[in-house]
């Protein structure tokens, strides 16, 4: 089935293909496109944006650190962060709370320091793919990693608890859980984890939300705003109405948990037609590459590599990166 590489490429062909739509209004989506929006990859290569250059970064670190925990994952993240943002092909628009935080984090001081705290934008998670994809880790890893990654750069506790459950989303879907189940099982991860506050991974960090008088507080605010988007993601579903703009539904986009929300709500509409979904995902007013990406990794998370057109595995770029990382995890 090799659920690992569907995933990677899912998310990499879900990039591509809302690339060119991410700035346009929805009219001008359909006007180019059509309403199922685009379902071709354009170019040799089809490029990517930093969504799965980032990516990329956060699995490469992964291989390196097998049996990762803060203190041997934090510098190897960071190396590769450093390398993505002072890398000529950093040329992709990238956001600038992962520039900010990475410039940060090039002084060499701590990382609680360095990352942007407010900040809840979907850099948190649209990035978070691989941790869902690693096997072998314990449960208290993969959702430690997950936080970890993003908190290098997005201190705000819904950015970490959106990648926590875009992590799992990817791996629960790439074990065999079957989308019917999905939407219930991420809402009722949000009440479990609400009030686990994973220190050992993320320090002082809930010290720098103003207005925060303890880490429990911190992160339930984190999961509430998650579980809140999510159940919109059920009334979109249970209305049945799914033509037009998806992020009137469950969000723009731009920060994480409507990243989520509408990835998943692209998604679930059609589960069994990957193309069909990647196509509804960029054609979206918000953040539509983020979207996509995140898309195309639950689909490919759940139908596999052969899912996809066939000829797409050799046209998009970052080929070769995105196969060796699917490989060793499939």
């Amino acid at each position: 089935m090799r659920a690992a590489s569907g995933s990677m490429f899912g998310l990499a062909y879900g990039d591509a293909l809302g690339k060119p739509t991410e700035f346009m209004e929805y009219p001008a989506i359909v006007s180019r496109y059509g309403p199922g929006g685009p379902r071709q990859l354009h170019g040799e290569p089809a490029l990517v944006t930093d969504d799965t250059q980032m990516a990329l970064a956060v699995g490469e670190a992964l291989l390196e650190v097998r049996d990762p925990d803060a203190a041997r994952l934090e510098p190897v993240l960071r190396r590769r962060f450093l390398n993505w943002a002072y890398s000529p092909e950093n040329d992709r628009a990238p956001g600038m709370t992962c520039l900010r935080a990475i410039g940060a984090l090039a002084e060499g001081g701590p990382w609680v320091e360095a990352t942007q705290a407010g900040s809840k934008g979907c850099g948190a998670n649209m990035r978070v793919t691989p941790v869902g994809l690693v096997p072998g880790l314990t449960d208290d890893q993969r959702a430690g990693v997950a936080q970890f990654q993003a908190a290098l750069t997005h201190g705000h506790p819904t950015g970490l608890a959106a990648s926590e459950l875009t992590a799992y989303a990817v791996y629960w879907l790439r074990d065999g859980l079957t989308p019917a189940n999905l939407l219930a099982a991420l809402r009722e991860r949000c009440d479990e984890q609400r009030k686990i506050y994973r220190g050992e991974w993320l320090g002082e960090l809930w010290r720098r939300q103003p207005m925060t008088d303890s880490p429990e507080a911190f992160i339930a605010r984190g999961w509430d705003e998650c579980a809140a988007v999510l159940d919109k993601v059920a009334a979109g579903l249970a209305a049945g109405h799914f033509e037009g703009d998806p992020c009137l539904v469950t969000g723009a986009g731009w920060i994480a948990e409507e990243a989520l929300a509408t990835a998943l709500y692209c998604y679930l509409i059609s589960p069994d037609e990957p193309v069909t979904v990647l196509g509804r995902a960029a054609a979206s007013s918000g953040d539509s590459d983020s979207i996509a990406c995140l898309a195309g990794a639950f689909a490919g998370a759940a139908l596999g590599l052969g899912a996809w057109p066939a000829g797409w595995q050799t046209q998009i770029e970052y080929a070769d990166r995105l196969l060796k990382l699917g490989t060793a995890w499939d």
